[in-house]
């Protein structure tokens, strides 16, 4: 197993996992079938081929029991099993073929890696007779996936089918999750085996919830209690475990400020007191000075990753640094832990939460709002509420925001218009922001967005999306149109590559080398996929086009041009000090 100490993910669904059933003689494939179902699992996105058709022949029986979304590309099977497992608490699953089909999967898997999403993917291949042959789409996918997933295994024996499921479900559930992959042979498939399923409870050397040291916990609470101004950053790893009821009442407590991660928003409410914003190199201006200017900096499910940091040479000198991390590997591996807690999120603060005395920081707390009037002087003001020129990207992410109310399910994609909407769409609930973080993933949003639809079809869910990421995936309309799936989805057009175009501009003297696109009539292509919407280009247009967007039943698409050479600020230069936040 590659991954070590890992989060427990916290759903209903651990609380159902199967006793033994009475055994029978099937096949391989209808073995795989009958293990996904008695792990629960009632929605499969993926894409058949010669290896795995056994595997979906079996499918055909089962109809009833789960639901088959077949996607247009492998790639959106495992972003759309992420954002189905990012907005329901459970483990994602995709199916693809040998070959191409397995390696079309390798970005999801190493994107769902990063993020810690529970995934389970599970590959057709070659007969094992035909292994090492260079048969027919025959791929090594078990090497090639061995450093992206969490855990992988080949299958070539029908009895063995069932034992490495069960065991895939529980190491993907389990500790930090992650995916992992199956990777079954076409004969394992075609056997037979005396068929008995048993969930995974337990795997010798694999301890994914670490014990809770309390001395640990003491030496934490002593250094919040004496601290003048504490300071705590919310990871992803917070809303995995469920934590996020905990650290409020924590913060309450003692007034201590939160500043987030780009995973961990939408774990406090935007417009909670001691919420102070977000982190990163388009992040508040407040949370990332103040970072250097803290005394003790309380690490909640975090890894330190380069784009919060900045330069760790410079990163919180001054600061006593307290690291609740369940990933043990993660612990001092960028920033060193004057007392580091090895545990679950929701283990360590209930821990500590009693432990906590109650405090007031009014001219600490005082110190971010101080900087919020220079942001919003200086950056937000022109950016919310433009008077004239073209539409601004904040400016349709506050309009959205005011009309879900702040709690709709966001899918964003990669670039300007993700690190706007998560600067600007004011989160009220938790597990609301489903983006691609650590990978930063071009063409995400949108199969996530189905994905996570399909998950969570009570909830409104909106795709904010870039004229670039949109064209990598956009073929994944089809699936949206055939499955019947009601994502809104907000293409923010400004004709650019913008990220990469203002880094052109600001570091590379405006040579815009690759970076202007010509793009294709969206709305059109869109409305070839049955998906009905609308272009818009003038402010007076926009509240209406957006409640149209809203109230629209299914799926609708609203493109929207956006200012060409709009950037976003703040921001801290890559490798700079992030006491060097630039606000313009």
């Amino acid at each position: 197993m590659q991954q070590k100490d890992v989060l427990p993910m916290k759903t209903e669904e651990s609380d159902k996992r199967p006793t033994a059933a009475p055994a029978e003689i099937i096949t391989g494939a209808e073995a795989v079938i009958r293990s996904l179902i008695a792990e629960g699992v009632d929605t499969i996105f993926g894409y058949p081929g010669g290896a795995i058709m056994p595997i979906y022949d079996a499918l055909y029986d089962f109809q009833d029991k789960v639901h088959h979304i077949l996607v247009r590309h492998e790639q959106g099977a495992t972003h759309a099993a992420q954002g189905y497992a990012r907005a329901s608490g459970k483990v994602g699953v995709a199916f693809a073929t040998s070959g191409p089909g397995a390696t079309n999967l390798v970005t999801g898997l190493a994107d769902a890696h990063m993020d810690s999403t529970p995934m389970v993917c599970i590959t057709g291949q070659v007969a094992a007779a035909l292994l090492g042959t260079d048969a027919f789409q025959e791929t090594d996918v078990i090497g090639i996936t061995m450093p992206i997933t969490k855990w992988n295994i080949q299958v070539t024996r029908p009895e063995d089918i069932p034992g490495a499921i069960a065991k895939a479900f529980y190491i993907a559930r389990n500790g930090r999750p992650g995916p992992v992959l199956v990777d079954i042979t076409k004969n394992a498939q075609f056997g037979k085996l005396d068929f008995q399923y048993k969930a995974c409870e337990h795997i010798r050397s694999y301890q994914p919830v670490p014990q809770l040291k309390q001395d640990a916990i003491a030496a934490a609470v002593e250094l919040i209690n004496n601290a003048k101004k504490p300071y705590i950053l919310c990871g992803h790893g917070v809303l995995i475990a469920g934590a996020e009821k905990l650290l409020i009442e924590m913060a309450e407590k003692a007034q201590i400020p939160i500043a987030s991660t780009l995973l961990g928003l939408s774990a406090v409410p935007v417009d909670h007191p001691c919420y102070v914003g977000y982190l990163g190199m388009h992040g508040n201006y407040g949370p990332n000075i103040n970072t250097n200017e803290c005394d003790v900096l309380i690490a909640i499910g975090m890894r330190f990753d380069d784009r919060i940091t900045g330069d760790v040479n410079t990163y919180a000198r001054q600061a006593k640094v307290v690291h609740i991390e369940i990933d043990k590997a993660e612990i001092n591996k960028i920033i060193p832990a004057d007392v580091a807690v090895h545990a679950d999120a929701k283990a360590a603060l209930e821990a500590m939460l009693p432990l906590v005395k109650p405090a007031k920081h009014e001219e600490w707390l005082q110190s971010f709002k101080e900087a919020d009037k220079q942001e919003y002087e200086k950056v937000q003001h022109n950016e919310l509420y433009p008077k004239e020129g073209m539409l601004k990207m904040a400016e349709v992410v506050r309009i959205i925001s005011e009309q879900t109310e702040g709690r709709a399910i966001l899918v964003t994609d990669v670039g300007q218009h993700q690190m706007v909407a998560s600067r600007y769409y004011r989160f009220k609930d938790p597990n609301t922001n489903i983006t691609s973080g650590g990978m930063g993933t071009m063409g995400f949003s949108l199969p996530a967005a189905m994905g996570a639809k399909v998950g969570a079809p009570e909830r409104e869910v909106v795709a904010v999306i870039g004229d670039g990421c949109f064209q990598m995936t956009l073929q994944e309309l089809g699936t949206i149109y055939q499955s019947e799936i009601g994502v809104k989805i907000v293409i923010l057009n400004n004709n650019f590559l913008g990220m990469v175009r203002q880094w052109q501009q600001l570091f590379f003297d405006k040579r815009y080398s690759s970076t202007e696109m010509i793009n294709p009539d969206f709305v059109q292509i869109a409305k070839g996929f049955y998906v009905p919407g609308r272009k818009v280009s003038e402010r007076s247009e926009i509240e209406a086009a957006v409640k149209e967007m809203l109230d629209t039943k299914g799926a609708y698409l609203l493109e929207v041009v956006v200012e060409q050479e709009d950037n976003v600020f703040p921001m801290v230069p890559a490798g700079a000090p992030i006491s060097s936040i630039r606000l313009e």
